[in-house]
């Protein structure tokens, strides 16, 4: 597992947690709530999974797997410590949707688990800032 520590999550990761189900999940999952390690967030990222949720694909997804968007927000509320919004990095991501998660991993020195094109070109970037960009969550369990 990683050392205890702070943990920044994107959205698309945060759905393969609770909307896709991927297996790959569950190691980090389990370290989530045994405390293991901390999954730290901005009221931004709230927003941006809440907004994420109802986009009808994501949406019929849920009514599959018969769970609502308020139950993913309750969990992501119990898993999450809400941080204040991070100063901007020095380093800018293409897509600005990006750049929050960036700019709170570098705040907190903090592995940034992303799945995004864009945050994973900045990998050797983020890295001079105490960052390391994680692509799997089987990097993040190890």
């Amino acid at each position: 597992m990683l050392d205890p520590g702070w943990i920044v999550i994107d959205t698309n990761v945060a759905l393969d947690l609770w909307v896709f189900k991927d297996p790959r999940t569950d190691s980090v999952q389990q370290a989530l709530k045994r405390g293991e390690i901390f999954w730290i967030a901005t009221a931004a990222m709230r927003e941006e999974l809440k907004r994420v949720l109802a986009y009808a694909h994501i949406h019929q997804r849920l009514e599959n797997l018969q769970l609502s968007t308020e139950e993913v927000l309750t969990d992501f509320d119990a898993l999450v410590h809400m941080k204040d919004e991070a100063p901007r990095a020095v380093y800018r991501c293409k897509d600005e949707d990006d750049q929050k998660f960036i700019d709170l991993a570098v705040q907190h020195s903090a592995p940034l688990v992303s799945k995004d094109k864009c945050v994973l070109t900045m990998k050797n970037r983020l890295k001079r800032l105490g960052v390391n960009v994680l692509s799997e969550w089987t990097s993040a369990a190890h």
